[in-house]
């Protein structure tokens, strides 16, 4: 009997809500989102931890949040940060 790697793919696929316990497993957020479809995803990350940092920084911040995860099991992470206060203004 052959099990098909799609079959095989699909046990592991990473959700949108793996992705977001991820990050907030090391990261302490006021607010997070995640969408995405297994492998590429979209997240909208608030968090104190941003304050007086760089979008760069903030992307380092939330790339080291996912560790070795970002190597193999998420292929595409596009993100979106604010720092509480931003996000406030954000959503006026």
């Amino acid at each position: 009997m052959v099990i098909s790697s799609e079959v095989k793919q699909d046990k592991f696929m990473v959700t949108p809500d793996d992705v977001k316990t991820y990050i907030q497993d090391s990261l302490a957020c006021t607010h997070i989102t995640v969408i995405g479809d297994g492998q590429h995803f979209e997240a909208v990350i608030v968090s104190a931890a941003f304050d007086g940092k760089s979008r760069l920084q903030r992307h380092q911040i939330v790339y080291a949040a996912l560790g070795d995860r970002m190597k193999s099991e998420i292929h595409a992470l596009s993100m979106k940060t604010f720092s509480p206060t931003e996000w406030e203004v954000q959503e006026g």
